[in-house]
């Protein structure tokens, strides 16, 4: 979809955002596809044919899902999703483009996104909530413990032996204390880690939405669906109306706003309407 927003509407949102100190930016999926990490298409096709090929998968949302059948093959895919969308790419464009628009602000990010682009791009990790995990990280799969293990050194090894979709049994992870199975660390199901840093996180995302409260701040909203509103999308609402902090809402398919919430929304590519908004704003493209 092309970008469908009015000049109008690119103004009022360019208003919006030029004007303020503070800023609460909530991301979804939205925005990383908008910046090239698409989960289908031909970016799915070029980075997964033998596994189209030998499970009929479609695209790399779904294909987390697909019944493996063996550790073998579950992480002879696995290690290929988390490589081509946390450790191959660099900070993307998109996001550059944002953190120069929120480096001069105080901010603060919540997301439900796991390539950790935020932080590629240089937002700092005191001011971010990932919600939903770090792809570049394993936790037991049982949750026995709380314990996170980097895995790029791994799943590199991994994408160097894999062979027919499957790596050696030899590279398939072991959680160090019970022995069972390693995942990957994002909220699939009720045994997903909440370390400390997870719950710290948490705490000073908090404490930002009360300051919201006090101090005047436009909520930035980024690529949120449908998929787990209640992260996101609906808290930002109810802030907005709570506290009369404007919303400005980016979105690919629904940017509507309901009724009794304050500010704009633009519907279209968020890479194409986020220069159109900083260029309204008088400051070019980022």
């Amino acid at each position: 979809m092309a970008c469908s927003a009015s000049g109008g509407d690119a103004a009022r949102a360019a208003e919006l955002l030029q004007g303020a100190r503070r800023v609460l930016i909530g991301a979804g999926a939205g925005l990383s596809a908008a910046a090239g990490l698409s989960y289908g298409g031909e970016r799915f096709a070029r980075n997964f044919a033998p596994f189209i090929e030998k499970y009929g998968m479609t695209d790399m949302y779904s294909a987390g899902f697909y019944p493996f059948p063996s550790e073998e093959a579950r992480w002879g895919y696995w290690a290929r999703h988390v490589w081509v969308n946390r450790h191959e790419p660099d900070a993307l464009p998109l996001y550059r483009a944002l953190h120069a628009f929120a480096r001069e602000r105080d901010g603060f990010v919540v997301t439900t996104n796991v390539d950790a682009q935020f932080e590629k791009a240089g937002f700092l990790p005191e001011r971010l909530f990932a919600v939903q995990g770090d792809y570049g990280l394993l936790q037991c799969a049982r949750s026995c413990h709380d314990a996170l293990y980097p895995n790029r050194e791994l799943v590199a090894r991994m994408l160097a032996r894999t062979e027919d979709c499957l790596v050696p049994s030899e590279l398939v992870p072991a959680c160090p204390v019970c022995g069972g199975p390693m995942a990957v660390h994002l909220r699939v199901d009720g045994r997903f880690v909440e370390n400390a840093a997870w719950r710290a996180a948490q705490k000073r995302y908090r404490r930002f939405v009360e300051g919201v409260e006090r101090e005047p701040a436009v909520l930035l909203e980024l690529g949120v669906g449908w998929n787990t509103p209640g992260i996101v999308r609906f808290p930002f609402e109810a802030l907005a109306r709570a506290t009369g902090a404007p919303l400005v809402r980016l979105n690919y398919d629904d940017a509507r706003l309901p009724e009794g919430v304050p500010g704009v929304g633009l519907q279209g590519d968020i890479a194409e309407l986020w220069p159109l908004i900083m260029s309204a704003a008088g400051r070019g493209k980022l």
